[in-house]
């Protein structure tokens, strides 16, 4: 169970930046609400299948939000504004896919179809609002710019082009594409 919780919420904080920075919270909110969405459903199945029992949702989106939390204390304790970091609103839609569990009486495909909508439909809607809470986004971007890392620090990121005409990664897009007609015609002939 500890394995599972780790990895599921490793697989929703890696979803893209999984903090509302405020400074470019608004023009990422498309962004934010597909990543969290869906691996939000992604991993809360996951634990919800690995479990069986209604509820582990909810503590899963629970042990996200209290990690961003202190996150945001951290900044706060920085000198930055109480606003600078928005935290993400994820338990209610942890709720929904909760009780689509509990509801369907613990049917795995409409948990994924039903519940995975519930948590599309009302997880941008909820983040929505919490982002209208907030004082004044221009403000806290212009005033208290994010500070950036040493040049030790800074990861190197790899040049679009450059990576797109990489062996590395070719080899990896064609090895993955042809990876299922050779396993459907391996599953063929064994049979």
């Amino acid at each position: 169970i500890v394995v599972v919780a780790v990895n599921s919420t490793l697989l929703t904080i890696n979803a893209g930046d999984y903090i509302f920075y405020t400074d470019w919270a608004w023009t990422s909110f498309v962004i934010f609400s597909i990543s969290q969405s869906t691996m939000l459903a992604v991993g809360a199945v996951y634990y919800l299948l690995f479990t069986g029992v209604p509820g582990t949702a909810t503590y899963y989106a629970t042990i996200m939000t209290i990690y961003t939390w202190v996150a945001k204390g951290a900044w706060f304790a920085l000198g930055y504004p109480y606003d600078f970091v928005a935290v993400p609103v994820w338990i209610p839609s942890a709720m929904l896919l909760d009780l689509t569990y509990w509801a369907t009486r613990r049917n795995k495909h409409m948990l994924i179809l039903v519940g995975g909508t519930l948590v599309g439909l009302s997880l941008p809607l909820f983040n929505m609002i919490n982002l209208l809470l907030v004082r004044d986004p221009l403000e806290v971007a212009f005033k208290y710019p994010r500070p950036t890392l040493l040049p030790y620090m800074t990861p190197i990121e790899p040049q679009v082009g450059k990576f797109y005409s990489s062996p590395v990664a070719l080899g990896a897009g064609a090895s993955a594409v042809l990876t299922v007609p050779i396993a459907a015609l391996g599953a063929k002939l064994n049979t």
